[in-house]
């Protein structure tokens, strides 16, 4: 299909224009990806090797503008209705990686990225621990074909899973901050479902996202690496500012809904440019064995997660 005759201005203009079309209202969060992956799989992205640091910024930036949409009493409610669960699944899939990753004779660097990928919060967490185990390019690289393979599944799915099953708004919210693994699908399958479970499912997530704090001092002592440095979130802490900001400060509640339209679109965005960075030849890059490890892990924390909240919540 790349093949097709295109100049280097005309793919380049065909991206823009794209791009321009997912920030409008139309399109949705798993339309944004599917344009991203179609455009990448027929002309191939012009922009590739500039586009990881701008998708993590953007994505920061559209993350900081939905705390715009928040209030302190309701982000703490849903801090702490998340709570439990996130531990629980945290514990399990890193205690669950670990066995299945000696099962299958799996590199042990590859399948503890996988693991805490899944466990906490997909290519951020991924980012922050590969600085301290030291895996090689090849293991990284793998390791985020399949978490961002995943994550792109996910956002499709869980939508019409969470209406066959008439989930409430903060039921989906927390199930989505929880069994998916990248804020960015997270925010933009919730987003699909509604503005509640948007609410719930971002600050649960961020919450969670912190456990990448802990996670690393304790990846520090399993592979006695002192040197390392903590990669820190930091644009969690601009979010709880946001929601401050909107909490405590009338001038804020006026540009709340502006700035609120602003972060869904920039979302979108990210996640059109998450699905360019895809393509067949990355997905024909995932073993089989890795794959069925990531695919195992993530239904057990997708599935465990909602009986838990159908049943406790």
């Amino acid at each position: 299909m790349k093949d097709f005759i295109l100049n280097e201005n005309s793919k380049k203009l065909i991206f823009i224009l794209l791009a321009v079309i997912c920030l409008t209202p139309i399109i949705s969060s798993p339309i944004a990806l599917l344009f991203g992956f179609i455009l990448a799989v027929c002309i191939g992205n012009p922009f590739e090797k500039s586009l990881h640091q701008y998708i993590h910024l953007l994505l920061q930036v559209s993350i900081v503008g939905l705390g715009f949409g928040l209030k302190l009493n309701e982000a703490l409610e849903a801090g702490k209705s998340g709570l439990i669960l996130t531990v629980i699944s945290i514990l399990t899939v890193m205690v669950l990686g670990y066995f299945i990753g000696r099962a299958f004779k799996l590199e042990r660097p590859l399948s503890y990225l996988i693991s805490v990928g899944t466990a906490i919060c997909g290519g951020s967490a991924i980012a922050a621990t590969s600085p301290i185990i030291k895996p090689n390019t090849k293991q990284i690289s793998l390791a985020l074909a399949i978490i961002f393979t995943l994550n792109s599944i996910a956002l499709f799915v869980y939508p019409p899973i969470g209406h066959i099953l008439s989930l409430t708004q903060e039921q989906f919210g927390l199930w989505c901050a929880v069994g998916i693994h990248d804020t960015s699908s997270v925010v933009g399958a919730a987003s699909k479902y509604g503005n509640e479970a948007l609410k719930i499912a971002t600050t649960v997530k961020l919450a969670r996202a912190l456990w990448i704090i802990p996670v690393s001092l304790i990846t520090m002592f399993l592979f006695k690496n002192k040197e390392s440095k903590i990669k820190i979130p930091w644009f969690i802490g601009y979010f709880i500012l946001a929601i401050l900001l909107n909490t405590y400060f009338p001038f804020f509640n006026r540009l709340s809904s502006g700035i609120t339209l602003f972060a869904k679109s920039g979302l979108n965005l990210t996640l059109f440019l998450i699905g360019s960075t895809l393509s067949i030849q990355t997905l024909k890059t995932i073993g089989l064995k890795p794959l069925v490890m990531a695919v195992f892990l993530w239904s057990i924390i997708s599935i465990g997660s909602l009986l838990f909240i159908l049943n406790f919540d």
